[in-house]
């Protein structure tokens, strides 16, 4: 299997967003039933305490964004990166320290290295991308908690202030006034709804689909749309920014660790392996000239299972990571096997309180499943 000497993930070759979100939706409802108030205080750590005892692994937490609310109508980017408002974010950070224990990447990586053993119920917390609310809403809650966090970010949209393609894509459908959306690279031909709702499903299955053809006709295709539809990509809006390098240098310097993501947020194993080397090699030297501390740490852009190949694994470990965490759900009985291809807990935003302690307490019920997308 991909993950050698350890616990194969849960996967499904059909699973779509919309099939994933139902299985969360039904998993929240387990949580929330069994778990509620008191419960969850009770039965999750007696429950979670017989698991330690049985079971030592790591459990990275994946985020994306957190936001001061969650998005409303006004927001036309893609609500499904919105991991947790700054609400339930604070709420998820305080039950890690009351009831875990948070460690850092580098501790993690001392580890592996033949440093001092982690913890029980140790306890990773990252984000992808590099959104600027990881700074202006995560990082203060983080940094009053004492939570260390590792924030993978892309260099490119550092450096540009340009938003990520995926996020543009879902931006045009959101607000196109096309009335039809004709795409038979990834076999679709819809009419494009009135109601945004309707839009934000039907940018659902397409990012899904549109994940599947190489990295040139991704870029092919996003393009097409941009030009037939006027809405070029420019400087990021509110909504979706990036954030800056003097925001990485203050997180850095506060304690948290900087991770690469690629340059321009690729899908690395769709990539020619010249343009899949360089990628990783600048994201690397990017990070390197611009911060005090040297990056050890990666995450692949998107992370399942067609995101990442050995060839990808080579060349991150020749770029000078040291580590590298995939987005396959699960948990990690840390390896050196395994050091390139860390599964993750994504955090989801229809997480209330009793299922994000469930999932954190026992994953193996409760994580969010992954995507294995079939062409």
């Amino acid at each position: 299997g991909l993950f050698a000497g350890g616990e194969e993930p849960v996967l499904s070759s059909e699973m779509s967003r919309r099939d994933r979100r139902a299985v969360s939706r039904m998993l929240r409802v387990i949580a929330e039933t069994f778990f509620a108030a008191g419960a969850k205080e009770v039965f999750l750590p007696v429950l979670g305490g017989v698991r330690s005892m049985l079971r030592r692994d790591l459990r990275v937490l994946a985020y994306h964004r957190v936001r001061a609310s969650q998005p409303d109508d006004r927001f036309a980017f893609d609500v499904e990166l919105v991991s947790a408002s700054a609400a339930q974010f604070r709420a998820q950070m305080q039950w890690i320290v009351t009831r875990m224990h948070p460690v850092s990447m580098r501790e993690v990586l001392d580890a592996l290295d033949g440093g001092a053993a982690l913890p029980r119920d140790a306890v990773v917390v990252t984000f992808d991308d590099g959104y600027d609310d990881n700074h202006s809403v995560a990082f203060p809650i983080l940094r009053e908690l004492g939570v260390p966090a590792t924030f993978f970010v892309s260099t490119g949209h550092i450096e540009s202030g340009m938003p990520y393609r995926y996020d543009w894509l879902v931006h045009m459908i959101c607000r196109t006034d096309a009335t039809r959306l004709v795409a038979p690279e990834i076999g679709v031909d819809a009419a494009i709804p009135p109601a945004l709702a309707g839009r934000r499903k039907l940018a659902e299955h397409v990012l899904d689909r549109i994940k599947v053809l190489d990295n040139a006709g991704q870029v092919a295709l996003m393009d097409r749309l941009e030009r037939e539809w006027s809405l070029p990509r420019g400087a990021s809006p509110d909504d979706c920014r990036p954030m800056r390098w003097e925001h990485l240098r203050e997180m850095q310097e506060a304690g948290m660790e900087i991770g690469g993501h690629g340059v321009h947020h690729r899908m690395l194993a769709k990539l020619s392996r010249a343009d899949m080397v360089a990628e990783l090699r600048e994201c690397k030297r990017a990070l390197d000239a611009e911060l005090p501390r040297p990056a050890f740490a990666l995450s692949y852009p998107v992370g399942g299972m067609d995101a990442v190949d050995a060839e990808v694994v080579a060349a991150s470990r020749d770029a000078g990571f040291r580590l590298a965490c995939t987005y396959v759900s699960g948990t990690w009985r840390v390896s050196d096997a395994e050091r390139f291809l860390i599964p993750r807990l994504p955090v989801e935003r229809i997480m209330g309180d009793a299922f994000f302690a469930a999932m954190v307490a026992l994953p193996e019920v409760f994580r969010y499943p992954s995507r294995v997308r079939v062409a």
